[in-house]
């Protein structure tokens, strides 16, 4: 038993001796120290634009030194119960213990990993997500649903804030588009891969024929940009419409005339918040998400990106996608740029989505291009 267990803590502790050495304590206590020395100067303080992205640098490195201050604890002790079982004797409790810190050192492992990924300047932020159904009326709608729900189980995993800004339900079943503010530390970089449109394939619930149907909805992440970015946003740019919050009501939705949906005129981008029952801080919150993709939509044309923000939400058919969903004939969920994918479609649905966020951040670092679609995917 001992044996094994030395077995299956090699891949670990090379995991843990790798990312000591990319992390490199000694490089971060240096930066730290020159951050702190920026901090110590009063007059940055007199500027949110120079001392809110200082002191967001501080909280990173402060972070990445106590994780690895923990890999190098959690490895120690692990040293300690196998010398332990050595001396002792392979005792059942002792071995059931060491094999629980081995795999918990696993997991944190793995999540650092991935942490480590987020390097891009907006990926510390929260992040706005919205979701729309593509054609297809009921279907399509429904998918939009699950999909709504399979990110809020993510959040709920992750342990970071939701907050539905926008719902509107759809005739039958499904929604007609949502959208929602995760609140946590690198929410944005976590999720920036999910921007794209996404395909289910089921057996629809719909259909009393069980014929076999494609639906398609998109996703749409952008991050939730503080005051210390600039966006100049001239009011004569923009319109706003108020209006009464329709649906099914509960606890997303208000029965008040104080919707509120903002209009960037210029670039036709659009922002609405309702879950408020003030129409003031359903303005609030709109401006600030209009804010958010602006910023995006600005940083895009910086970067010289061949597609601009709204070339990001392509046509919500085939061709398209950038994950299949598969419930029928067989169950997959793959990712067609990173080729990341599992047979627990379910565990998927219901927000396991760690397996795909580290496929594409990990192809975002090596500056990987996305695969083609082939024939293979069209299933």
């Amino acid at each position: 038993m001992l044996a094994d267990l030395e077995f299956a803590y090699s891949p670990v502790r090379e995991k843990v001796r790798d990312l000591r050495e990319y992390l490199d304590a000694a490089r971060l206590r240096r930066e730290l120290s020159d951050i702190e020395e920026k901090v110590a100067d009063p007059a940055v303080w007199a500027d949110a634009a120079k001392s809110q992205p200082l002191m967001r640098e501080r909280k990173r490195l402060e972070g990445l030194l106590a994780d690895d201050e923990a890999l190098g604890r959690r490895s120690d002790d692990i040293g300690a119960y196998f010398e332990l079982a050595k001396e002792g004797g392979e005792e059942a409790s002792l071995l059931a213990d060491l094999e629980r810190e081995i795999d918990s050192l696993s997991d944190f492992a793995e999540k650092l990993e991935t942490k480590t990924l987020l390097g891009g300047e907006t990926d510390p932020l929260n992040a706005i997500v919205t979701v729309h159904p593509g054609a297809g009326g009921t279907e399509s709608q429904d998918w939009a649903e699950m999909l709504l729900r399979m990110y809020l189980r993510w959040a709920e995993r992750q342990g970071f804030k939701t907050e539905i800004n926008e719902l509107q339900d759809g005739d039958e079943a499904g929604i007609k588009s949502a959208t929602f503010t995760l609140t946590g530390e690198y929410a944005f970089g976590l999720l920036s891969g999910e921007t794209g449109v996404h395909r289910l394939v089921r057996i629809s619930p719909f259909d009393s024929a069980k014929r076999r149907h494609t639906s398609f909805a998109s996703v749409f992440v952008s991050p939730e940009i503080d005051d210390s970015i600039v966006i100049d946003i001239k009011p004569d740019e923009i319109r706003t419409d108020t209006y009464r919050s329709g649906g099914k009501g509960g606890q997303h939705v208000n029965t008040t005339d104080s919707a509120v949906r903002i209009t960037h005129i210029p670039t036709g981008i659009v922002a609405a918040c309702q879950n408020e029952r003030s129409q003031h801080k359903n303005r609030e919150k709109a401006m600030k998400m209009l804010r958010s993709r602006l910023y995006e939509f600005e940083l895009e044309k910086k970067k010289a990106a061949s597609k601009k923000l709204e070339d990001s939400k392509l046509d919500i058919n085939f061709g398209s996608q950038i994950r299949n969903y598969v419930l029928q004939p067989y169950r997959i969920a793959k990712d067609l740029r990173t080729r990341v994918e599992t047979g627990d479609v379910d565990s998927v649905l219901d927000g396991d989505l760690e397996i795909f966020i580290a496929g594409y951040l990990k192809m975002r670092r090596e500056g990987g291009i996305p695969a083609p679609i082939t024939d293979d995917d069209d299933l």
